[in-house]
């Protein structure tokens, strides 16, 4: 919700004195809680929170008199009044009503909570108005994935971070960014080398990067009572790729609540697992290692606190009847999960209609049909499925001479399967397994899941939209047809380009990677698949990630960034302000193939 302002340069003032406060704030808490001793006393930090707090309240005023209508703001700003209630109910309070141990440490408690809680909304706020700004809305996407990566690399290089030795700035960076793009490859082991703030901060990063910050804005928008303008919609629509301008709202409410649901049975799918399961859990809260590795496999991410992954715990049934259909839901995409919730709701209201209406019964009204998006990600995701774990199974049964012994069994190639979709768990070895899987893994990894998802790669839909153009050249067809539909010839050119932008960062990523590792001695096979589990946002690796050398690093870094955003995402951002030419040249024939 836009207010207008009577004076937009006063507006502006404002704004710039919130960011330097907010900045601030952040600076406060990571001097205070980020170092094992404290470099300033607390006392000072306090006093320097207080005075935070009182600018916060004086911009409130000033943006109260500044705006035209007192109404307007009370509707924007409804929630700062309990707020600020609570605020000073707990500061009054303490030491005579409640906290009289401590009354000092309550009212620094309120205190913070209060800042944290405006930071937050005004991050929130800020990325919402940025994409809605009239400009390209992929580069506030852009904007907000680095400003992430970086503030995660700041606190990750922080001493409380750490469980025993600092993180260096590079590994630090790689860390951060592996969990901002949900990729799950690592230069430090996340269960031992990171305390649980470090995890923590891990953590926030993946479930941050996996739904993105700017639909956190929106949610936060919308939770607060504020009806996102049209220009924020209009935004929004064209960073989820939703085809419907009036769904919007409904679909990040869905988006927002989905993944808290998905993610809370995964936690109490999860939490048997560890007792009953082999592995070391000595350190680690059951609760919070149910937490951690459901949202970790929702996003994709493939962090795990574990250093084997999930190789002690092949036997347990929850990686198998928990974690995968994580995995895959958070594959699919939230257009397809919206679209499918749809329908089921439909068939609900229908069947009760039926069962309690006579006159419904005549009714003409049609049921809801599944869309050809999510006819196409299902179909393919399922083929992709069963296809990569028939051949695992195959290659690993006659490409080792008949031992067994290397065999990962119907389980281990379905979850390697699963898992090669971007979420980057693996209960084998993959290091052991046989050049002819590794392949098969790359071009899952290649594939990845589907538009709209928190998983990287091309895309299902790019791979059905490719070969099926592959089919219509061969039966001379004229447009691209699947399940009885047409596809337009601007998506075609897209998923043509995607694929080859994917093809052409895959082969600079492998070659360049083959120059700064060449020290290290590691084949093609081996730098090949790590640079394709970073480009589709994967994690897998045969474990040369934490032998690489710096340079490796950094492309590693860019090449996850990149597999995260797109390839044509940041093209499109470079060449938002190019014109479409108003011209065509005249046509000539060519001999192709």
């Amino acid at each position: 919700m836009q207010i207008v302002c009577k004076n937009r340069r006063l507006e502006r003032v404002v704004f710039g004195v919130n960011v330097v406060t907010a900045a601030l704030v952040t600076a406060s808490f990571a001097i205070l809680f980020g170092f094992k001793e404290p470099l300033v006393a607390a006392h000072f930090l306090y006093i320097a929170q207080y005075a935070l707090l009182g600018i916060f309240i004086a911009e409130k005023v000033v943006r109260f008199f500044n705006c035209f209508s007192c109404r307007e703001f009370w509707r924007a700003n409804w929630y700062e009044v309990p707020l600020f209630v609570g605020l000073v109910i707990a500061v009054l309070g303490a030491g005579r009503w409640f906290g009289e141990e401590d009354p000092a440490a309550v009212r620094h408690f309120a205190v913070g909570i209060y800042l944290v809680v405006q930071v937050v909304i005004k991050v929130c706020r800020t990325t919402v108005n940025m994409a809605a700004s009239g400009r390209n809305p992929t580069r506030t996407l852009i904007a907000s994935f680095l400003v992430l990566i970086l503030t995660g690399t700041g606190v990750l290089m922080l001493p409380r971070s750490a469980s025993e030795e600092n993180i260096g700035v590079v590994d630090a960076l790689f860390t951060a960014t592996s969990a901002t793009c949900v990729t799950g490859l690592i230069v430090k082991d996340t269960g031992t080398d990171f305390s649980l703030m470090g995890q923590v901060v891990i953590l926030a990063l993946i479930q941050l990067g996996g739904l993105g910050i700017v639909v956190f804005g929106a949610v936060f928008a919308l939770l607060l009572g504020q009806a996102l303008s049209v220009r924020e919609q209009v935004a929004m629509q064209d960073l989820l790729s939703a085809r419907t301008l009036g769904r919007i709202g409904n679909m990040i409410t869905f988006i927002f609540f989905g993944t808290l649901l998905i993610e809370g049975i995964g936690v109490l799918g999860l939490h048997g697992m560890w007792k009953d399961a082999p592995g070391g859990m000595a350190n680690i809260e059951p609760w919070f290692c149910s937490i951690f590795h459901s949202i970790s496999a929702f996003c994709n991410a493939g962090f795990s606190l574990f250093k084997g992954s999930f190789i002690e715990y092949n036997r347990s049934w929850p990686v198998y009847g928990v974690v995968c259909p994580l995995i895959i839901l958070g594959g699919l995409g939230f257009g397809v999960l919206y679209d499918l919730a749809n329908i089921g709701a439909d068939r609900v209201k229908r069947f009760f209609k039926k069962l309690f209406s006579k006159h419904y019964r005549f009714s003409m009204e049609a049921p809801k049909r599944v869309s050809l998006q999510s006819k196409i990600v299902l179909a393919v995701s399922a083929f992709m499925i069963v296809a990569g774990m028939f051949l695992i199974m195959l290659f690993e049964r006659y490409t080792v001479g008949g031992d067994l012994s290397h065999n990962p069994g119907i389980r281990g190639a379905f979850f390697q399967s699963v898992t090669a979709r971007t979420a980057g768990f693996n209960t084998v070895d993959i290091s052991g397994l046989s050049g002819s899987s590794k392949l098969v893994l790359i071009l899952l990894m290649f594939i990845g899941g589907s538009p709209g998802s928190t998983a990287g790669g091309i895309k299902t839909v790019t791979l059905a939209v490719v070969i099926m153009t592959a089919v219509a050249a061969l039966r001379k067809r004229w447009e691209v047809e699947m399940f009885k539909r047409s596809v337009r010839v601007t998506v075609v050119g897209r998923a043509i380009t995607v694929t080859l932008l994917f093809i052409a960062v895959l082969f600079t990523a492998t070659l360049a990677l083959t120059i700064t590792e060449d020290s290290n001695g590691f084949d093609l096979m081996e730098v090949g698949f790590e640079a394709a589990s970073a480009l589709g946002t994967v994690g897998l690796t045969t474990g040369i990630t934490g032998s690489l050398t710096a340079a490796g690093k950094l492309i590693i870094i860019v090449v996850m960034l990149v597999g995260r955003l797109g390839p044509l995402t940041l093209l499109a951002a470079l060449t938002f302000n190019l014109k479409p030419a108003r011209y065509n040249y005249p046509a000539e024939a060519i001999i192709v193939g």
